[in-house]
């Protein structure tokens, strides 16, 4: 970061990033953070704890000794050399001290104490938005400022870290770049939940940062998404930091951020989150905080984390806007340490200087070059610039631009390139290619990164290309992180690149994602359902249980609902599949599983990706909404139903619309899906799911009511007159006359029984000769009660008790009536929870209680009342025979709706007749006994009066004694009101009861009856709307009963109740339901209709997405996500809200309100970017589609060399026909990094370049730096001073002197370029120039003289095995590629850093082996042959100590061969803390940079040597 004043030590600077992983679980927390980010007060108990934990871990730092300082402070006080005045000193350090007379000294001078700042911070007149804040010493550890951050602070685990550095002054940037940065960082950070890190004042690059969080929360409307931008400032630089000192914690503490009065200090950004402030206890000082910020970026990039079962490391990303010298120091740091950086061109100083020569080849970025860049970007210090800085920054320059695959530039507008978030995305991919994986492992940790970031467009754009085939196998992972973490985007990406989930889906799978129903991620209502029980879980629908792994739900027919997940142990997923690889797939339907899975997650989006996979979709999608809706009942949160129940209702619209389709192509087999028996959802059908789940719309389809009328008419046609069908059942002959018609024409032609038995076995016939029977009953019921009721029964009220009877065994047939196996429980359950049985059953018993009085001669008349009050609940029952017909059946319904108005009706009526009627009595009546006459005046008359008959005597007007009691002894006559002595005047006040009157009927009258008519309007209107779709629905009630109803009707209905009788019970033959409502149809005949459901369930989602896209709302939605616009999240809110708009519907009034909400009409910016940006995206598209032709050429070219050079080599044909072929591009690779490799080792730049590193390893030594053009020793570099560096070594006999530049004679009696001794100091390259004493690298300047950490001065012999053999598949047989046989090469892995490597130069074969393995490997090595022999560029190199090598090869050519099996068990038993492996040779192997320039052809020789693939 640039220097804010003289002061200021620098910038930014980091430090490796590449350590070992630690999970986040090694620091000892909690395995569920808090989930909340927001700035929201602790609460009480929090604060507290807040308040002893912070003194007791974190520390700040105080001077303990005032020592004057020379300078004064800007205020003209005498400070002490730590920048602060004597009276901000502790009272100690003013005293006379044990250090009296000595120099201040930091070290021993500045002491660590409790912190006494920290809390919640509020920026003064800047809004209630609160932050975090943490005074900290520069010395306290990363993992307790990581502990703090995510337990006491709440914060989740980054997926991403992002470290913004560059200028710390103000600077100025195009408002179009500005905007595009500013969008683009908060976008990415918003999307992939990572955190922002910087430097957390109100200037510069930080003011930028803080603004662009700024505007995305004035444009966001909710919370869910903050960003996290974490500010790591110097404590004693802070303007107004006297406001956050609070011992205890400030809860909250005011800051006032005050730019005027700031002087050469800074303010804190209010639009940061949190901040760290590091405390060394000096004030004043600049660039304090950029070692612990450094460490804290390190540790945080070395957590693991750990999310639905993928762990990665959490990465790391640099971005650079401006900036100076320290900027470019911690660029290099960050290259340096393999942290990707993007440079954001346009933005000024050292990102543009970057940005101008990171296209160019190294050889070409010179030192004139960067002269005059710098001449032109730093104009103003230009005149600073020594010519020793200059040569410095073109050496920091050429590393930096040499690992192309760290560095990404984003240009406005060019290259394709839109939006910052994805050039920061697409650089840590790009990055990653480069690390520790290959092949496979590689593109899996890119997905996973991509994954764990949510960025789907990422995945599509840079890892799903033609560049790598995904095995379906290889993406279960991370399909199983997708579907925990919900991320319903990489699911559907997933399957669209070949996941089958009948492959996918396994038991384990099952038993892991189980277990999100014991986690806080489940919803509460799963929560509300969890149930213990031991045995195999199952699924109860419609009645019919099948087995489930993970849930236990009985559902459907009034069922109660359970979830059960089984508790299992954490695994990794990929131990998981491996385990489970081998597994059958254990369940009838496994995408029936996953789909509950999501459905009681309450996934919606998974949950419709997931149904449109399923085979039997309706039946799926309507079992779906029966579950949705059973779990909207339980679920406590309001929110949460209504989102369920909108679920259930946009599955039942996917139903209708699959049946529609299917409807329309096949009405016969569109039917027969409806009557199926679906075993994959417990032997029930689709008709019966839809009737569980009273989804109305689906049972008022034309298709299902045409089906449900053909099954009413039975096997006559339905377009018989009812007329017909009556007179037929009157005058049976006609029967045979072809009056009423028959849909099979065999039974037209027929006649007799056949005839008959179709004829009465109708619904509709059985339902009329029903009606008929039931008018009979009542009449011949009535007729006894009011005419025939004798004390002995006459023979016609003898026939009602047989009629009667009939009735019972009927509805004890429907009782016990269990053709699908449900149980007795079950059948009663469902039987009693229809209403008309319920009044079925109460008319019956009434009558038995009523017949039973009547046969005891002294209760004849009571039952002849109840018998009455029996026939009354038998006239009801006709209610229900009326709901078949068309234009009586809704009216019923809304019959049935407004009782349960008038009920609530009658509570509140209740309120005022009760009060009305006490207060009368108790003004009217003196001490009234009677409990009869106190019910008639309390409530009887109350009640009367609503209706006109006012009492006579309430005024007094009509007062007559002789109508009452005065005692109240006349049993027949009222008791008196209140009168005078006399008796013959009233006494009680006549104006209050008159008063009471007239407010009780003006409530009562006015108010509550136009409440009650208000209510039945409502009902009515309400019902009214959907009255066809309540009557179609139950009509299938109706249908159904009589469907399964034996003919005759009662009383001769006993008949066909004795014939079930002697069925059931003495011939032992099940009850079978109709395969007119139920078909099990054969396997072969199910899976065409499955196959052709699937069929038409794939046009109906094209149409759908058809018109989806078609619609406004999706097209502003994809501009504003497009552009980044603030209306994006509004677009997809609202988006989502009307996805189930058709697109006719009210378009014109939805747009202007979309727009006006989104506020698209104000940002004619977007639209200009649109155009803008046409002409570079159909470019970049042409450029796309030229690339991929001249690759395809490419690869065609190399396809025709081999050939012609294989006929050559086997003898046809001469030298002179060979065809003259293009020569082969060298872009013939596609990666980015071969791209850099290329670049590095072209003709300007075959220098070493690791050997000219800055930082000699493992000490602190820093090179002079020697650009590209200095290296070679002819060629003139004046100011070159190399600084002398020997490392002290134990082992001094076997090392040459340290000879330093005083002490050179001890080396005068080494012979260079000859045999010295035991030791070959001759050089493979010939002799070497020796200068002073000292041999000269003969491959140039390094930067530093000595022999560093090497043993001899000259040439450091060293052997290279490069150990290989054929790679194989699991049979044994040798893989190929390109029709080349595959070789796989042995690698370790390097301790630091931790990359792989071939053994030998920088790792000895011999570390790796144990000592009695090491003589049989060197047999080996004596039978290998010489592949390489030379130079080695490695960082240990000096001018005048280097290492070169002799690269042996040794080549298994059997797999079975006894030295590779005995090398293997070699390798087993070595050191457990080395890694090893064997790899695949392919040119994209990253190998440690010390050898990639060795590398590439100690591998490509061996495998030209074998004829292999390279």
């Amino acid at each position: 970061m640039e220097p804010l004043a003289p002061r200021r030590a620098g910038s930014e600077q980091e430090e490796g990033f590449r350590v070992p992983p630690r999970r986040v679980a090694d620091l000892g927390m909690l395995p569920h953070l808090p989930q909340s980010h927001n700035g929201l007060f602790l609460s009480w108990t929090g604060q507290e704890n807040l308040s002893s934990w912070i003194p007791e871990n974190i520390k700040k730092k105080e001077c303990l000794y005032f020592v004057e300082s020379s300078k004064l402070s800007d205020a003209g006080k005498v400070v002490c050399e730590c920048g602060y005045t004597r009276e901000q000193h502790v009272e100690e350090a003013t005293k006379p001290h044990i250090f009296q007379g000595k120099e201040w000294d930091p070290k021993k001078h500045v002491q660590e104490m409790p912190t006494d700042a920290f809390g919640d911070i509020v920026f003064t007149g800047l809004g209630q938005k609160v932050g975090k804040y943490v005074r900290v010493s520069q010395d306290t550890p990363s993992s307790v400022i990581y502990h703090l951050m995510t337990q006491h602070w709440g914060l989740d685990v980054p997926n991403l870290l992002i470290s913004v550095t560059g200028g710390a002054k103000n600077f100025n940037m195009k408002l179009r770049l500005k905007s595009i940065f500013r969008r683009g960082l908060v976008k990415v950070a918003q999307t992939t939940g990572a955190w922002i890190i910087t430097g957390g004042s109100h200037t510069g690059v930080m003011k930028q940062v803080g603004e662009a969080v700024r505007d995305f929360s004035l444009s966001s409307s909710y919370k869910e998404g903050e960003v996290i931008t974490i500010g790591v400032a110097t404590w004693g630089t802070i303007h107004n930091r006297e406001g956050l000192v609070h011992p205890m914690g400030g809860f909250p503490a005011e800051y006032v951020l005050d730019e005027e009065g700031q002087g050469n200090l800074t303010c804190l950004d209010s639009n940061h989150s949190h901040f760290i402030l590091v405390d060394d206890g000096t004030h004043g000082q600049y660039g304090v905080e950029i070692p612990l910020r450094t460490k804290l970026e390190k540790f945080i990039s070395e957590q693991t984390k750990e999310r639905g079962g993928v762990a990665i490391k959490i990465p790391i990303v640099c971005v650079v806007l401006e900036g100076g010298p320290g900027t470019l120091h911690t660029i290099y740091n960050a290259i340096t340490n393999g942290t990707p950086c993007v440079i954001v061109e346009g933005s000024g100083r050292v990102a543009d200087v970057i940005a101008q020569v990171a296209s160019l080849p190294v050889s070409e970025i010179t030192i004139c070059l960067i002269q005059q860049k710098l001449s032109l970007f730093f104009q103003e210090m230009f005149e600073t610039f020594t010519e020793s800085r200059i040569v410095e920054w073109t050496k920091k320059i050429q590393d930096i631009v040499r690992k192309r695959q760290l560095l990404t530039i984003f240009r406005e507008g060019k290259d394709g390139q839109q939006d910052v978030d994805v050039a920061i995305l697409q650089a840590l991919l790009k990055a990653s290619r480069s690390q520790d994986h290959f092949g496979h492992e590689n593109w899996d940790h890119q997905l996973k990164l991509a994954v764990a970031w949510n960025r789907v467009d990422i995945a599509r754009s840079e890892i799903f290309t033609d560049q790598w085939q995904w095995k379906p196998s290889d993406l279960h992972p991370t399909m199983t992180a997708a579907l925990i973490s919900n991320k319903p985007e990489f699911v559907k990406l997933f399957l669209e690149n070949g996941v089958r989930l009948k492959e996918f889906v396994t038991w384990d799978t099952l038993l892991y994602l189980g277990q999100l129903c014991w986690s806080p991620a489940c919803s509460p209502c799963a929560l509300g359902f969890l149930a213990a029980g031991s045995g195999t879980s199952h699924l109860r629908l419609a009645g019919r249980v099948f087995r489930q792994p993970w849930v236990l739900m009985p559902v459907g027919l009034g069922g109660t609902w359970a979830v059960c997940c089984p508790q299992v142990q954490g695994v990794s997923l990929r131990s998981l599949y491996k385990r489970s690889s081998g597994h059958v797939t254990f369940t009838m339907d496994p995408v029936r599983d996953l789909l509950i899975w999501a459905i009681v997650q309450n996934r919606r989006e998974l949950a419709g990706i997931i149904w449109a996979q399923s085979q039997d979709c309706i039946a799926a999608a309507l079992a779906c909404s029966k579950i949705l809706k059973e779990l909207s009942k339980e679920e406590e949160d309001t929110d949460s139903s209504e989102e369920m129940l909108a679920l259930a209702d946009e599955f039942e619209h996917r139903a209708i619309g699959v049946f529609t389709e299917c409807y329309r192509k096949d009405e016969e087999r569109a039917q027969k899906l409806l009557i199926r028996v679906s075993e994959a959802w417990g032997k029930t059908t689709c008709l019966q799911l839809a009737l569980e789940a009273k989804d109305m719309k689906f049972v008022s389809h034309g298709g299902i009511q045409a089906f449900l009328t053909k099954v009413w008419w039975g096997q006559l046609c339905v377009d018989n007159g009812l007329w017909r069908v009556i007179l037929c059942m009157l005058a049976f002959p006609l029967l045979f006359t072809g009056l009423v018609s028959f849909r099979e024409k065999r039974l037209q032609a027929l006649g007799g029984p056949a005839r008959a038995r179709a004829f009465f076995n109708a619904p509709v016939v059985i339902f009329h000769l029903n009606i008929l029977s039931y008018f009979a009953f009542l009449c011949l019921l009535a007729y006894v009660l009011m005419v025939d009721f004798q004390p002995a029964p006459s023979w016609c009220e003898c026939l009602i008790y047989l009629w009667l009877f009939s009735l019972v065994c009927e509805e004890t047939r429907q009782l016990f009536y269990d053709p699908d196996d449900c149980g007795l429980r079950k059948m009663a359950s469902l039987y009693f929870s229809d209403f008309w049985n319920k009044l079925d059953v109460a008319a019956i018993l009434l009558f038995i209680v009523g017949l039973t009085c009547r046969l005891i001669p002294s209760t004849l008349y009571p039952g002849r009342i109840i018998l009455s009050l029996a026939f009354i609940m038998f006239c009801l029952r006709l209610m229900h025979i009326f709901t078949v017909s068309k234009t009586l059946g809704p009216k019923i319904i809304i019959v049935k709706r407004m009782m349960k108005d008038v009920f609530f009706f009658l509570f509140l009526l209740a309120v005022w007749v009760v009060s009305f009627g006490v207060a009368k009595q108790a003004i009217l009546i003196h001490n009234e006994s009677r409990v009869d006459w106190i019910f008639r005046g309390v409530v009887y008359h109350s009640y009367l009066t609503i209706f006109g008959q006012i009492p006579a005597y309430i005024d007094g007007v009509n007062f007559n004694m002789d109508q009452c009691s005065p005692n109240g002894t006349d049993p027949y006559k009222p008791k008196c009101p209140e009168s005078d002595a006399a008796g013959q005047a009233p006494a009680f006040p006549e104006w209050l009861t008159v008063l009471l009157l007239c407010l009780y009927l003006l409530f009562t009258n006015i108010l509550l009856l136009n409440l009650l008519i208000a209510m039945f309007n409502y009902t009515f209107q309400q019902v009214q709307e959907h009255t066809d779709q309540i009557w179609k629905f139950q009509r299938h009630d109706l249908i159904e009963e009589y469907h399964g109803r034996p003919p005759a009707p009662p009383p001769f209905i006993l008949l066909s109740h004795l014939q079930l009788l002697v069925k059931r019970v003495v011939l032992k033959i099940p009850a079978k339901r109709h395969k007119q409502l139920k078909n099990k149809l054969e396997k072969n005949e199910e899976a065409a209709l499955l196959s052709w459901e699937m069929y038409l369930k794939e046009n109906y989602l094209q149409n759908w997405q058809c018109q989806l896209q078609q619609q406004p709302e999706q097209r502003i939605q994809d501009i504003s996500s497009k552009y980044g616009g603030p209306g994006a999240r509004g677009a997809t809110a609202i988006h989502r809200d009307q996805r189930a708009i058709s697109p006719g519907q009210a378009q014109a009034p939805h747009i202007t309100r979309t727009l006006a909400a989104l506020g698209v009409l104000g940002q004619v910016d977007a639209m200009v970017e649109l155009l803008d940006m046409d002409r570079v995206k159909r470019s970049s598209s042409v450029e796309q589609r030229l690339a991929s032709l001249e690759e395809q050429v490419a690869q065609t070219t190399r396809a025709l060399q081999w050939i012609v050079t294989t006929l050559k080599d086997s003898g046809f044909g001469s030298e002179a026909d060979v065809p003259t072929l293009a020569p082969q591009k060298a872009t013939d690779e596609p990666d980015a990094e071969l791209g850099s490799r290329r670049q590095a080792e072209e003709a300007g730049d075959g220098y070493h370049v690791n050997a000219r590193h800055l930082l000699y390893p493992n000490s602190p030594v820093t090179r002079f730096p020697v650009p590209n053009e200095k290296v070679p020793w002819k060629v003139e570099f004046a100011i070159y001073d190399p600084p002398f560096y020997t490392a002290e070594r134990k082992d001094t006999a076997l090392v040459d002197p340290v000879g330093d530049l005083e002490g050179l004679p001890p080396l005068s009696r080494i012979s260079f370029n000859t045999l010295d001794g035991p030791r070959d100091r001759r050089s493979f390259h010939g002799a070497y120039a020796v200068r002073a004493g000292l041999p000269l690298n003969p491959m140039g300047r390094t930067g530093l003289c000595g022999r560093g950490s090497l043993s001899c001065f000259g040439p450091n012999h060293a052997l290279h095995p490069v150990v290989t053999r054929w790679r194989r598949n699991q049979d044994g047989t040798i893989c190929r590629k390109s029709i080349k046989k595959m070789l796989e090469v042995l690698v370790v892995k390097r301790p630091l850093p931790e990359l792989w490597a071939l053994p030998g130069v920088s790792w000895k074969l011999k570390q790796i082996l144990r000592r009695e393995s090491w003589p049989a490997v060197e047999d080996l090595l004596q039978q290998g042959v010489e592949v390489y022999k030379g130079y080695v560029d490695d960082p240990r190199n000096t001018d005048n100590a280097w290492i070169e090598t002799v690269a042996i090869s040794v080549h298994f050519q059997d797999h079975n061969d006894v030295e590779l099996k005995r090398l293997n068990s070699y390798l087993h038993a070595r050191d457990p803390g080395v890694s090893i492996r064997w790899q695949v040779v392919d040119r994209r192997i990253p190998l440690y940079s010390p050898l990639s320039r060795t590398s590439r052809p100690l591998l490509q020789r061996p495998a030209a040597l074998f004829g292999a693939h390279y």
